[in-house]
C-alpha cells in the first residue's frame, strides 16, 4: 500500500512539473508570430564623416557649410573635423570617424600620399571613401569628385598670355603635397610650353608654396623680385589666397597693378582685387555644385547604390572613378555675370573696397 502511494505521488509531481515547463511566459503569449518586429539592421539616418584639411581659407569654410547643408537636405547626418595641415592628426581624426560607425567617409587630404592609409583603414571596416576636390594617391579610392584642375591651370595661362605674350614669367604654385597643385601646374605649362619653346616666354622663377599660405607665397615673390632684379612681366599664382601674398610683395616695390597676377577660387578678397586692378583674374569653381554633387553621391554610396562615372583619373595605383566639374575664368569684364549673378558674392561686397577709395 505504501509503495502504491509513493508511485501515485511521483506521477502527480511529474504532471505538475511538465505543466509548468510547457506554459509560455505571459509576454510571449501576447505576441503572435506575425506581429513580431523583424531585425532591420542599423537604425537612424545615414552618417557621413567629413575629414577636412583646414578652415584657414575662405573657400574651405564655404565648402564645410555647403556640404553640411547638402547632406542634411538629403536626410543624412555629417560629422566634420579638420586637421590644419597636420598629416598625423588627419589620419587620427579619420580613424576616430571610422570607429564611430559612420557609413561613408569623405576626405579633403592635406597630403595626397599620406592619406592612402586612411582609405586602407576605412576599407578594413567596410567603409567607402570619396576624395573631395583633392585626389588621394596610391590607394584603392572609391570615388574622386572635383573640378577639372588641369583646366584651371590652362585658364590661368590663357588669360595671362593673352595680355603678355612675351616676357619673363614667375610661377608660384600651391603646396607640393597637394595633387591639385601638380595638376594645375601641368595645365599652366600645357599652354606656356609653345611660348617657351619659341623663346617668347622665359620662366625666371618657379616655386611651390608650402601649405598654400599667403605668407609663404609672399616670401617666394620677394625672392623672385630679388633674384631677377625685379625684371618680371607676369606672375601665375595657384590661388587667390597665395595671390594676396604675392600682391603684397609687388606693392612693396610699387609693382602692384603693373604686373598681371592670376588666382583661383574666386575668394572675395581676390575678386575685390580684380575690380581694383591689382589682380588680373581668378578661376571660379561654383562650390555649391561641388558640395551638392558629392553629397548626393555620398548618400547614394552609403546606401549601397552603384555610382557610374564617365571619367577616370589615375592615382598611381588604380583608375579612380571620377566626376570633374567645369571651372570658369573670371576677370573684370565678366565678374558681374559670373560670381555676382550666381550669388557667390554680392555686388556690394565686391565693390566695397573700391567705393571707399
Amino acid at each position: 500500500m505504501k509503495q502504491k502511494v509513493i508511485i501515485a505521488l511521483f506521477f502527480w509531481m511529474f504532471f505538475l512539473l511538465s505543466a509548468c515547463t510547457n506554459t509560455p511566459p505571459k509576454e510571449l503569449e501576447a505576441v503572435k508570430p506575425e506581429e513580431q518586429v523583424p531585425h532591420v539592421g542599423k537604425e537612424g539616418p545615414i552618417r557621413i564623416g567629413f575629414a577636412m584639411d583646414s578652415f584657414l581659407e575662405e573657400r574651405w569654410l564655404r565648402d564645410r557649410e555647403m556640404f553640411k547643408e547638402s547632406v542634411e537636405a538629403l536626410g543624412a547626418e555629417v560629422e566634420i573635423v579638420a586637421a590644419y595641415g597636420n598629416d598625423a592628426l588627419q589620419i587620427s581624426q579619420a580613424e576616430t570617424l571610422i570607429q564611430s560607425g559612420i557609413d561613408l567617409l569623405v576626405i579633403v587630404p592635406h597630403n595626397s600620399e599620406a592619406t592612402a592609409a586612411i582609405v586602407h583603414k576605412a576599407h578594413l571596416e567596410g567603409i567607402k571613401v570619396i576624395a573631395y576636390d583633392r585626389l588621394v594617391k596610391n590607394a584603392d579610392l572609391d570615388l574622386y569628385v572635383s573640378f577639372d584642375n588641369e583646366r584651371v591651370g590652362e585658364l590661368q595661362a590663357e588669360a595671362i598670355t593673352a595680355l603678355v605674350p612675351k616676357g619673363n614669367y614667375v610661377f608660384i604654385g600651391g603646396a607640393i603635397t597637394d595633387n591639385n597643385a601638380h595638376l594645375l601646374k601641368k595645365g599652366v605649362f600645357n599652354v606656356l610650353r609653345p611660348y617657351i619653346e619659341r623663346g617668347d616666354i622665359t620662366i625666371v622663377y618657379d616655386q611651390w608654396t608650402k601649405d598654400w599660405t599667403p605668407v609663404n607665397a609672399k616670401a617666394n615673390m620677394e625672392e623672385a623680385l630679388r633674384t631677377t632684379n625685379m625684371q618680371i612681366d607676369a606672375v601665375i599664382v595657384a590661388n587667390d589666397a597665395t595671390a594676396g601674398g604675392v600682391i603684397q610683395a609687388l606693392a612693396a616695390v610699387g609693382l602692384a597693378g603693373q604686373v598681371p597676377v592670376t588666382g583661383q577660387d574666386a575668394d572675395l578678397a581676390g575678386v575685390q582685387r580684380i575690380v581694383a586692378g591689382t589682380q588680373t583674374m581668378t578661376v571660379y569653381k561654383p562650390l555649391h555644385m561641388l558640395s551638392q554633387e558629392i553629397a548626393k553621391l555620398a548618400v547614394a554610396m552609403a546606401k549601397g547604390e552603384d555610382v557610374i562615372t564617365e571619367r577616370k583619373v589615375n592615382n598611381g595605383k588604380i583608375e579612380v572613378p571620377s566626376v570633374l566639374l567645369t571651372p570658369t575664368a573670371v576677370d573684370k569684364d565678366n565678374v558681374e555675370s559670373t560670381v555676382i549673378a550666381d550669388g557667390f558674392h554680392s555686388l556690394e561686397d565686391v565693390y566695397r573696397a573700391t567705393s571707399k577709395e
